[in-house]
């Protein structure tokens, strides 16, 4: 149940930003559901093997090169949908960065609700 309600407030959070941002587009909130799912699925199983390929650019760059790979999950996920669309490489990092942002304020409030 914890995964569902983790997946629609990411699926929210896709959908906000997608409305905020000039150069990201998702096809309503189903669309938005399955950007959530497909994220997901690119963080459990590309991401660490970019990591782990990346790890001296990761060391040289204090960490920040993880912002690129995360930039690099959104764009390899607007490849990959029809209905998402992120318009280029500084645009999905500002959407990475975004994300990220509001999916740890919408998660709070799922700590809050359980105590």
């Amino acid at each position: 149940m914890n995964l569902i309600l983790r997946l629609l407030l990411n699926a929210l959070a896709v959908f906000i930003l997608a409305h905020i941002l000039n150069g990201v587009a998702v096809d309503g909130y189903i669309g938005a559901i399955i950007v959530a799912i497909v994220l997901a699925i690119l963080n459990l199983l590309v991401k660490p093997i970019l990591v782990i390929l990346t790890i001296p650019v990761t060391i040289v760059t204090l960490g920040l090169f993880l912002l690129v790979i995360n930039a690099l999950i959104i764009l390899l996920a607007s490849n990959l949908l029809d209905g998402f669309s992120v318009s280029g490489f500084w645009t999905a990092l500002l959407f990475s960065v975004l994300l990220s942002i509001l999916q740890s304020i919408l998660q709070s409030f799922l700590k809050d609700g359980k105590k």
